[in-house]
């Protein structure tokens, strides 16, 4: 499979609006909703989340064969007011995509701990996506249920604190 780019994820949607004739919304996660923000890393998977009917389901289920949906509920708890944090990327058809709360999705990075991860959650306070302030806002309000979403509350804790060291390093956002 060959990297994901912006272009590709704008294609993709395009297609699969096409082929869908019920409505639909996509959420976008991890590294192809990091595509639309504008990271220069590059993914080889398309993580998403969908709410459809019974009908568009299968129907989107049919064109996203080879892809696997993400309940990221289920990974991480989700921060409140995570609804009121989704972007919009468009409408395509009868799908309408946004990239998923981009705190959830750091936080999501940050519990995972990956190399990568970090750099992807330094790039967004870099580039504005999210506020550091804000995310540390929300690390805290999750941190007590983490360990029921099998996330161990000291690893997240050093992952954190990684993340911290790092903004402090260059100068701390907002």
């Amino acid at each position: 499979m060959e990297p994901i780019t912006a272009a590709a994820l704008q294609a993709l949607m395009q297609g699969l609006g096409e082929r869908c004739s019920q409505p639909a919304t996509l959420y976008l996660l991890g590294g192809s909703a990091l595509c639309f923000m504008g990271s220069p890393r590059q993914t080889l998977d398309l993580d998403y989340m969908a709410e459809t009917s019974t009908e568009a389901g299968h129907e989107f289920q049919k064109a996203l064969v080879d892809l696997e949906e993400v309940p990221i509920g289920e990974f991480i708890p989700l921060p409140a007011s995570t609804a009121e944090r989704h972007q919009l990327v468009g409408r395509f058809g009868q799908i309408t995509v946004y990239i998923f709360d981009p705190y959830t999705i750091a936080l999501s990075k940050i519990a995972r701990g990956f190399e990568s991860d970090l750099e992807d959650v330094l790039f967004m306070i870099q580039t504005g996506v999210i506020r550091y302030a804000e995310l540390e806002q929300h690390f805290h309000e999750i941190l007590p249920r983490a360990a029921k979403s099998d996330i161990d509350p000291r690893e997240f804790r050093a992952y954190f604190a990684e993340i911290r060291h790092r903004i402090n390093g260059r100068g701390a956002p907002g």
